[in-house]
């Protein structure tokens, strides 16, 4: 028998395996709900990167299972090919120092920086 908390880490180790980018936010990619989340949004955007947007904010158990299932306080959560990379000053610091692209690049995830402004 399974408990709820088994039954959300289920469902989000699920979704981070069916998707090659992951993005645990507050609100969605057309309307995020927290300057962090709308940060690392406007990133992935910028990028032209497919990514799937899993907002939090409708499901408690999801936001709580997502801190604990990373081990991390804090949302927004970006995971690339089922690894967590981190939070917004984490993408954010990746994204100046190149190492954001480099580890798309690495990890085969598509995106197209020409529309990034240095």
């Amino acid at each position: 028998m399974s408990t709820p908390q088994q039954d959300v880490e289920d469902w989000i180790r699920k979704t981070i395996a069916a998707n090659d980018v992951v993005l645990f936010m507050k609100g969605n990619k057309n309307m995020p709900q927290c300057g962090f989340s709308a940060q690392v949004d406007h990133i992935l955007r910028a990028l032209n990167v497919d990514f799937k947007d899993v907002n939090v904010m409708q499901d408690m158990s999801i936001r709580e299972g997502i801190k604990t299932f990373s081990n991390w306080p804090t949302i927004p959560q970006l995971y690339v090919k089922g690894e967590f990379i981190g939070g917004c000053d984490i993408v954010r610091e990746m994204l100046q120092a190149g190492e954001l692209t480099a580890l798309f690049d690495d990890r085969g995830v598509s995106y197209d920086a020409s529309k990034l402004t240095a």
